[in-house]
């Protein structure tokens, strides 16, 4: 009878979380500093009886169960052409290799859609056959289940078995295993990988272009304005018969994460702690003093036809943009800040080369100056996708295993760099550099972040092999524009922290409805005419609070005080 609640319970749920799922939801609550992602306060019952006693299992003979176990694991099909299967493939076959003769544990991948993962992952929740091992950037999804009794409280499994597990203490420690404890009962419904590397978002513009109008690269947020208006007054210059192809600037539906670097330099560097985290739960900065400013600015571009005019038409998964980019109709754009330089033989920068020469590629540019004068980019703290198992999972210690297995730094160089001669080369120095792969061979994820789930961004077994090598991993890219890359992508950082409150209970289930809401206020806002604009954002907005905007808002606030009083900044 238990069970047919709960699946009554969950399918509800999926209903209500999928009635209005668009846009990369994954990212709204997660991963941003100052996002509260702490447990609900219900320890579920499948969680308080871990099979783990004392500091080590009783089931384990020198790290082995003595009768195979099976366990299934979630990966991301990103519907790369002419990918790899992300369920089959080489570095699956190292992964099932080692599991079993390490552990004895036999593994099996399920493809979860990666652009649709938040509404995946409700669909095989509510019907009870998700994957022993699930991996979200969307933790109020985690929350939602948590509270039904779909997730289990990884808490005894962490503590219980630490002896089991030193590679996953080692590389995540107390900081990211228990970021999401709640501070009352001590559940911990979810896991935070951690980054390797906390860059997050570029600006980036044609050199060949620059070099062709005599220009220098824009160092001011005017200097970059007035370069587009010079890329759109050129376009036969540049494009020659496909001038009517220009796109001066281009950013996609996701206008909150892709024009993060303009936007971010609209907000206050000396932000307080309280008031990033009150208006933080959507990691697009909505909220944010300062953010409709930046928009407002976008919204001028947009009506003097420096930007992308169909950026809303396209959403997650399309290849459309990046088509544009590759044929080389596109000036400048934000992104991830090494989006140009991924995929290989595929990527952005190889793509434009082979059709417009060595000179064409994307350079990386830091223009949006603040109230400062600096460059202030808002990173996370050193979190990522979140990890749980549903309540479904039978097998929880073969499923820790799993998580420390891939965490080991051997196992986490293997899977990032594959090997000698078929995915990288190693130079003179140790430096390792990346090669174009074929086959099974081909990474789909950069760093093949989906399958080092605990681990985003590069991290081979020597730190210092690791610093020489982050500008040679993309293959066919001069390393000098890498490190540009990085570099300025770690310029003027402000990290941000844990704030840990306990569970924020208008936050749940919001996720993927805030964010198609969000998607709108800017889409609708920076399309509209300039006589509109205010309407038109004003409007939106209000929808979004409306919606539950507000109340996760004024819940944060109420929160926060509970927790530190008067004080506006953390230690």
């Amino acid at each position: 009878m238990k069970k047919k609640v709960l699946s009554i319970l969950l399918a509800g749920a999926m209903v209500m979380s999928m009635t209005a799922c668009g846009g990369d939801s994954g990212n709204a609550g997660s991963s941003e500093a100052g996002s509260s992602n702490a447990g609900s306060g219900q320890s579920s019952a499948a969680g308080g009886s871990a099979e783990a006693e004392g500091n080590g299992s009783s089931e384990l003979v020198d790290g082995k169960f003595a009768e195979t176990r099976s366990i299934t694991v979630e990966v991301y099909d990103r519907g790369n052409d002419g990918g790899s299967d992300p369920t089959n493939n080489m570095y699956t076959e190292y992964i099932k290799k080692g599991m079993l003769e390490d552990h004895n544990v036999a593994v099996e991948f399920v493809a979860v859609p990666r652009w649709t993962e938040v509404e995946q992952i409700n669909n095989l929740l509510a019907g009870k056959t998700a994957p022993d091992i699930c991996v979200t950037y969307d933790y109020p999804t985690i929350q939602t289940y948590a509270n039904m009794g779909g997730v289990l409280d990884l808490a005894p499994y962490i503590e219980n078995n630490k002896a089991d597990l030193p590679n996953l203490w080692d590389w995540l420690g107390e900081t990211n295993l228990y970021w999401d404890r709640d501070p009352a009962t001590g559940t911990v419904w979810g896991i935070e990988a951690k980054l390797a590397t906390s860059n997050r978002i570029n600006t980036f513009v044609r050199q060949d272009w620059l070099d062709k109008l005599n220009m220098e690269a824009p160092t001011t947020r005017q200097e970059f304005e007035d370069m587009l208006h010079a890329f759109k007054d050129n376009a036969e210059l540049l494009l020659g018969a496909d001038a009517d192809k220009m796109v001066p600037y281009s950013v996609s539906y996701d206008v909150g994460w892709r024009a993060a670097t303009l936007i971010e330099s609209f907000i206050d560097p000396d932000i307080s702690d309280k008031e990033y985290y009150v208006n933080g739960f959507d990691d697009r900065k909505l909220t944010q003093e300062g953010t409709k400013e930046a928009v407002r600015l976008l919204n001028k571009w947009y009506n003097e036809g420096l930007m992308w005019k169909d950026f809303a038409l396209y959403g997650s998964g399309d290849t459309t943009e990046d088509d544009m980019l590759k044929a080389g109709y596109v000036g400048a754009f934000t992104h991830n800040w090494d989006y140009p330089f991924r995929n290989g033989e595929d990527s952005i920068n190889a793509s434009l080369q082979r059709i417009a020469g060595e000179d064409a590629q994307f350079v990386a540019i830091d223009c949006f100056e603040d109230k400062n004068g600096t460059h202030t980019k808002f990173v996370p703290g050193p979190i990522d996708r979140k990890i749980f198992f549903p309540s479904t999972n039978d097998e929880p210690l073969a499923s820790m295993l799993y998580l420390d297995w891939i965490s080991d730094p051997e196992h986490i160089e293997y899977l990032q760099i594959g090997d000698e001669g078929v995915t990288h080369n190693v130079l003179e120095d140790g430096a390792v550099e990346t090669i174009a792969a074929t086959g099974d061979a081909i990474q789909n994820s950069g760093m093949n972040i989906d399958y080092t789930i605990t681990c985003n961004g590069l991290k081979l077994a020597d730190e210092e092999k690791t610093i020489k090598s982050t500008a040679h991993s993309y293959a066919g890219i001069d390393p000098a524009v890498v490190e540009n890359a990085n570099a300025i992508a770690q310029t003027d950082m402000k990290v941000g922290k844990n704030v840990n409150v306990g569970t924020i209970e208008s936050e749940e289930g919001m996720g993927p409805v805030l964010s198609e809401k969000r998607d709108i206020v800017y889409d609708t806002a920076m399309s509209a005419s300039e006589a509109d604009f205010d309407a038109v954002w004003d409007q939106a907005l209000e929808d979004y609070m409306n919606a539950g905007g507000q109340a996760i808002m004024e819940e944060r606030k109420e929160k926060w005080e509970a927790a530190f009083g008067d004080a506006d900044m953390l230690p």
